[in-house]
């Protein structure tokens, strides 16, 4: 009930502020304009595919989520420090199930870009359309979401503009990934230079993706069994503590200066442990560095 209330508290003073101080009547209400280059965590949110979210709510949804996991935590052990570290930890899931969902999402793309390209080639060559509308209607058929949503932007800019290298601003803006950086610049310089030979510079660009999606799936396949491990980091710990409270005087004995002081360690443990997993799997992911 304590969680419940703080988080409606949290709720409502932020739909308040928003609808006296900015005028804003909805939580999507918001600029659409693509005329902001996004960095920093604004970029890494449209990556996780949620390109509404501002930063403030994010803010709110970790703020909320340390409350319910520091509220939980206390009940059922009874120790306020353990429950309060639980909580700081707790507020990060946010971050990781966006991180995982950007990670998806990048996946996708990466997997989709040599059959997109393909399209392009396609459309260009045998079709006869010009590159960039090849390149906006290919995007049409993009399997995620956010890169079709990403390439209708850039085909209104397109279609009030008729510059390619303003589409394609608005392009690698909205999708805010290295890939589509090198794929958009590689498509413009192509369009401006033009020439007969725009299908053999196509065929490249294709071999170069597959190339690095091949040595990524290999990569991931055989982290597989290793990623599926990682959770018994959570799993165990988790599952003897609650296991604890019920063997004789369990709960009070969380309750005494050295439960509390096992708890918080087997707590920071756990985090260090899965930090450190996350960390030596990681795929490296390459920089942008061709943004405007």
């Amino acid at each position: 009930m304590v969680t419940l209330a703080v988080v409606a508290a949290m709720v409502g003073t932020y739909f308040g502020y928003t609808a006296i101080v900015l005028g804003q009547r909805s939580i999507l209400q918001r600029s659409r304009s693509s005329a902001k280059h996004r960095t920093g965590f604004a970029s890494w949110l449209v990556q996780a595919g949620v390109v509404e979210v501002r930063t403030v709510e994010f803010v709110l949804v970790v703020v909320a989520v340390f409350f319910a996991v520091m509220t939980t935590v206390w009940v059922v052990f009874g120790t306020f420090a353990p429950a309060v570290l639980a909580g700081l930890l707790g507020g990060t899931s946010p971050l990781v199930l966006y991180r995982r969902r950007r990670s998806v999402l990048q996946e996708k793309a990466r997997d989709a870009w040599p059959y997109l390209i393909e399209e392009i080639r396609l459309l260009a060559g045998a079709l006869g359309r010009s590159l960039p509308v090849a390149t906006l209607e290919a995007g049409r058929k993009a399997p995620t979401e956010p890169m079709r949503l990403a390439f209708d932007a850039a085909h209104r800019e397109w279609l009030l503009t008729t510059d390619f290298g303003r589409a394609t601003v608005v392009l690698k803006e909205r999708l805010a990934d290295p890939t589509a950086d090198v794929i958009c610049e590689t498509l413009l310089v192509a369009h401006e230079i033009g020439g007969a030979d725009i299908d053999r510079r196509l065929a490249a660009l294709v071999e170069d993706r597959r190339t690095d999606l091949r040595h990524r799936q290999e990569s991931r396949s055989r982290q597989a069994g290793v990623r599926f491990a990682r959770w018994f980091v959570l799993v165990v710990p988790i599952g003897m503590a609650l296991v604890g409270l019920g063997i004789g005087d369990g709960r009070a004995a969380y309750q005494t200066t050295g439960g509390q002081i096992a708890v918080a360690a087997g707590i920071l443990l756990t985090a260090a442990c899965w930090v450190w997993a996350s960390h030596i799997m990681r795929l490296p992911d390459n920089e942008r560095v061709l943004t405007r």
